[in-house]
């Protein structure tokens, strides 16, 4: 496998990606990333981009071909950014949306600054920390459980596709960052009723009786060379073990009371998700040369059908205008695997109905 060690850190490659969205005509107040800076560990953890704007653009189709050719080029500017930017941003919202507190406390918990206003970010953190705990988290931390217990975690789904460096330290790195710490992290928020920043915090902070000494040794494993770590399978089992831990700490699902996981809320977090997918599908079809797409093309379904039963549930409590305009996006989001092809016919679907699409996508954004 070709050497091809990062040339640049997390925060400077924040900073050329902003400097290529400028470029491209991508107007972003602030760049933000989820997980903390001990969370990303050089070479192998990719960066997941927010993107924060003034005001939503006059067309979220044209913003999206510009973030698309944003996102490429930056990418091509080293061929370790395959990996480090694995994908397009995750979300887009804007300042607004996040003054009026709109968008999910548990996403906005984790965010990191890469460029803007440092002030304005911890102004939104610190709300996000102190609104009561209601049942949008418990399906937030919950849904990260479910997708990686009872043996729903499997190693050779963590696509190796992109990486151009010490694959067998890149499979021990997936065991303990996209596995065992993503658990800790959702068990620790949900046991404490708590919206951690992130995983290396949990590792730190939680660790009731036996768990101590699975999180001192997972913590050392982030600072281990490959040299001296344990084989990948080795390493398997003993995160089975830890995750197992880990589950006997944790509650079950509980019970909570009817306080609304408010509709702007959950329209604005769901919304923010859907304002990329456009860029996304872009840059998956026609990535740069030797980028592969076609495991992050399958993982497409997986948030298709997020959106799509967010939809649903709004759609149950709407009336009006704003059930009308849901079900019409709802439409939309057809079930089902996500392929290259299906993709194409997403993009046609969706340019036939772009009225419908822009009009949801900015409907609470001003």
């Amino acid at each position: 496998m070709t050497t091809a060690r990062p040339t640049t850190s997390y925060a400077q490659l924040g900073t050329a990606y902003g400097e290529q969205l400028t470029a491209q005509g991508v107007a972003a107040s602030m760049l933000t990333h989820k997980w903390q800076a001990a969370d990303l560990i050089a070479p192998h953890s990719d960066i997941d981009v927010r993107v924060i704007l003034d005001q939503a653009p006059a067309s979220w189709w044209e913003w999206n071909e510009r973030l698309a050719a944003a996102h490429h080029r930056t990418v091509l500017l080293d061929p370790a950014h395959s990996r480090l930017l694995e994908h397009p941003p995750g979300f887009a919202f804007t300042t607004g949306e996040l003054d009026r507190n709109l968008v999910s406390p548990a996403e906005v918990s984790t965010w990191t600054l890469a460029t803007g206003n440092a002030t304005a970010l911890q102004r939104w953190r610190s709300h996000a920390q102190t609104v009561p705990w209601g049942r949008a988290d418990e399906r937030f931390y919950r849904g990260i459980l479910d997708a990686r217990i009872g043996g729903r975690y499997q190693l050779d789904k963590d696509s190796a596709d992109n990486v151009h460096h010490d694959l067998d330290g890149y499979r021990r790195h997936c065991i303990v960052w996209h596995y065992v710490a993503p658990c800790w992290f959702a068990a620790a928020a949900i046991t404490t009723r708590t919206r951690c920043p992130g995983k290396t915090a949990a590792l730190s902070q939680w660790h009731p009786g036996e768990l101590e000494a699975h999180a001192e040794e997972f913590l050392r494993l982030s600072r281990t060379s490959s040299d001296t770590s344990p084989s990948h399978l080795r390493l398997l089992r003993t995160a089975h073990v830890a995750v197992d831990a880990v589950l006997r700490h944790t509650p079950a699902p509980r019970s909570l009371p009817e306080v609304p996981e408010t509709d702007p809320s959950a329209w604005t977090t769901t919304a923010g998700m859907l304002r990329v997918r456009v860029a996304r599908w872009i840059y998956y079809l026609s990535p740069p040369p030797g980028t592969a797409t076609d495991y992050l093309i399958t993982r497409e379904e997986k948030e298709l059908r997020s959106a799509r039963n967010t939809l649903s549930r709004l759609a149950d409590r709407a009336s009006g205008d704003d059930a009308t305009l849901i079900r019409a996006m709802t439409a939309l989001l057809p079930p089902g695997p996500t392929t290259a092809s299906t993709l194409r016919d997403l993009l046609a679907l969706w340019g036939r109905h772009r009225s419908v699409v822009e009009a949801f996508l900015s409907a609470h954004s001003a």
